[in-house]
This record gives structure tokens, sequence and C-alpha cells, in this order.
């Protein structure tokens, strides 16, 4: 009885002897693959690292969706040439939005199209935001906006909070 007592434990430690050397040899594996990523955060230069190559990506993937900055965006707000659209949740949205602004969150669109924007003709000037530059919500339903046929999408990417920041006008509720 006690040498099959004695048999476990000797499998135990050797299935744990065998788990710690899969997990070395991972980690060591996971290291060697990512070494220049290593390097960068051991320099600490790793969030600009990863936010240039988020917006490298960002450019490839939305390469069709044209952009705004402030100055563009508030004076086609003062004109009245372009109707907003909020991509944020529609908890943020009720909170705090462009004054006008129609909420429309990527989720919220479907293949035929989006009853929110009924009576909103296909070439008028739409301009999408999000919350903040590193949101790509905004990106997300301009570009679906534009697969449905709306022709003068542009996005906005500094997002509600530069706008808010600016002191430009926003509302509350629906």
């Amino acid at each position: 009885m006690k040498s099959k007592a004695i048999m476990r434990t000797s499998l135990w430690r050797h299935d744990l002897a065998w788990a710690g050397f899969i997990l070395v040899i991972a980690a060591i594996v996971g290291l060697l693959h990512h070494w220049p990523l290593v390097q960068v955060s051991w320099r600490g230069e790793l969030s600009p690292y990863l936010e240039k190559r988020r917006a490298q990506q960002r450019e490839v993937r939305f390469q069709g969706v044209k952009t705004v900055s402030l100055e563009q965006a508030y004076a086609l707000y003062q004109e009245g040439r372009g109707t907003f659209i909020d991509a944020r949740p529609a908890d943020e949205y009720a909170e705090l939005h462009i004054s006008g602004a129609v909420n429309l969150p990527p989720d919220s669109l479907q293949a035929g199209g989006e009853p929110r924007l009924a009576g909103v003709a296909k070439d008028r000037h739409l301009v999408v935001y999000c919350g903040q530059a590193s949101c790509d919500a905004a990106l997300k339903v301009a570009e679906k906006l534009q697969s449905l046929g709306y022709t003068q999408v542009t996005v906005f990417l500094g997002g509600f909070r530069l706008w808010d920041e600016a002191g430009y006008p926003a509302d509350t509720g629906k």
C-alpha cells in the first residue's frame, strides 16, 4: 500500500516537472518571438510604439474614409452643411453630445440601412465622431454609411472629448 502512494507521488512530481519544463520553453519561445517588443518596452517606449502601430493599421484598414479636423468639423457645424453622427453607445450620447447629432453606434447599423437616417439625402455631408481620437467606432460607422450609398461621409477623429474641451455646443438627452 505504501508503494502505491510513493508511486503516485513520484508520478505527480514527474508530471509537475514536465509541466514546468513546458512552461519554461513556452516563455522562452514567447520572449524570442516578441523580442523587438520586449526591447521597446524595456526602453520605456511601449505606449508611443503601440500608438504608432495602431495608427498605421487604421490607415490601411480605413483608407477609403476621409477625415476632418476640429476646425473643419466646427465650420461645417456653424454653416449647417452637415449632419453629425455620434457613433458612441446610447448612454454616452444621452449624457452629452454635439447639439443636433444623431446617435448611430456601429452595432445599430443593419444591412438594409438605418431608420434614424431616413430622409437624409445620400449626398448630404455626414460628419461621424466617437468619444476620442483612439476610438474606431466612427471609422466603422463611416465605412458602413459609405457602403449604404452615402457619398459625403467624413470622420472627425478628435472625437467628442476634443469638441467638448474646445467649448463647442453640446446637448444632453435625445
